[in-house]
């Protein structure tokens, strides 16, 4: 495969390469593109040096065969054409194109086959928390349609990026020698010691775009009526996001039954036992591949619910892994060009 990663210098770009690297993806030819400010910045990839060369419209991309972009929606949308114009597969990490019809929105333990059919030669990864979410779901769903979820998030400060998590570690070093945070600038308000109750712009409908995207991704990913309410809340971990989720089905399920189907599903750790502590969190599932499930339970409110913590690493399968699977999924069944 001849590979291009649009956005390199980036959290996603970064860990695009790590992941490639460790999956031993097929790559003949690898292309690193970013903005004016990382051109020329050079990463060292299975023992060769690749320097970033400048995003800009032309014909960068002819021979492509693989696009991993991830610098942002404006950049997605105004490169989409010159990326893929060629055949180059795109694989996209922004919100941009991810509720067109035409642009299938692929988590491949759910709904791999749906990247099989791509009018414009585009592909979206979803939104780190959707991703995380459906992989769970997916089990759930095979046992009794899921016909409602309630969500909140804990959404750490790798979600925003790089700098994020930068300010977050600024503002801990601000506070331990001044006792005062000078550095807000990637959040709302001061993130240490601290959680903010919105990710993303809120809407007319006093919802966040973070929680809407949860309610349409999921249902174009699981081809479901489902509806979702969610919370979403950055907290002050530095990465690794974590939900809590309630799940209503048609028909009732038990505790052991969700339990079982979850520690078969693919991409999933099933850590639960409640009674001595254990119990998934962000801190052990950050650098993990697998999104991790415990305090599975009855609902105490729904005779038809189940209740249970997630948490998985953001960067990963949250945005660069899923990318990855994808890819590899065509490679597999011969569908890149």
């Amino acid at each position: 495969m001849n590979v291009a990663i649009v956005g390199a210098s980036g959290a996603v770009g970064q860990e695009f390469l790590r992941i490639l690297d460790e999956r031993n993806f097929p790559i003949d030819n690898l292309v690193l593109f970013g903005s004016s400010r990382s051109a020329g910045s050079k990463y060292t990839f299975r023992g060769k040096e690749h320097e970033v060369k400048l995003l800009q419209h032309g014909d960068d991309f002819k021979g492509i065969d693989i696009v991993f972009a991830s610098a942002g929606a404006g950049t997605s949308q105004e490169f989409a054409e010159d990326i893929t114009k060629f055949g180059a597969v795109m694989i996209d990490n922004s919100s941009a194109f991810r509720m067109e019809e035409d642009v299938p929105l692929v988590v491949p333990e759910c709904n791999a086959e749906d990247a099989l059919v791509r009018p414009r030669g585009i592909i979206a990864n979803p939104n780190c928390t959707t991703i995380m979410m459906v992989v769970v779901l997916k089990p759930i769903e095979q046992l009794s349609h899921i016909r409602r979820i309630h969500v909140s998030s804990y959404q750490s400060a790798s979600g925003a990026g790089a700098a994020a998590m930068a300010e977050l570690e600024q503002q801990y070093h601000e506070l331990l020698e001044t006792g005062e945070v000078k550095t807000i600038s990637k959040f709302p308000h001061q993130l240490a010691y601290n959680v903010i109750p919105q990710i993303d712009k809120m809407l007319e409908n006093d919802y966040t775009k973070e929680e809407m995207k949860m309610f349409h991704e999921t249902r174009k990913i699981m081809h479901s009526d489902v509806r979702v309410s969610a919370t979403c809340v950055r907290v002050s971990s530095l990465r690794s996001h974590s939900e809590s989720v309630w799940i209503e089905t048609e028909k009732p399920l038990s505790v052991d039954e969700v339990r079982a189907a979850i520690a078969a599903a693919p991409g999933i750790t099933l850590k639960d036992d409640a009674q001595n502590y254990v119990y998934p969190m962000p801190l052990e599932s950050a650098g993990k591949d697998d999104v991790y499930v415990g305090r599975v339970r009855k609902d105490l409110a729904d005779d038809n619910g189940i209740t249970l913590w997630l948490t998985g690493d953001q960067i990963r399968k949250g945005a660069a892994l899923n990318a990855v699977q994808i890819a590899e999924f065509l490679v597999e069944v011969g569908n890149v060009k």
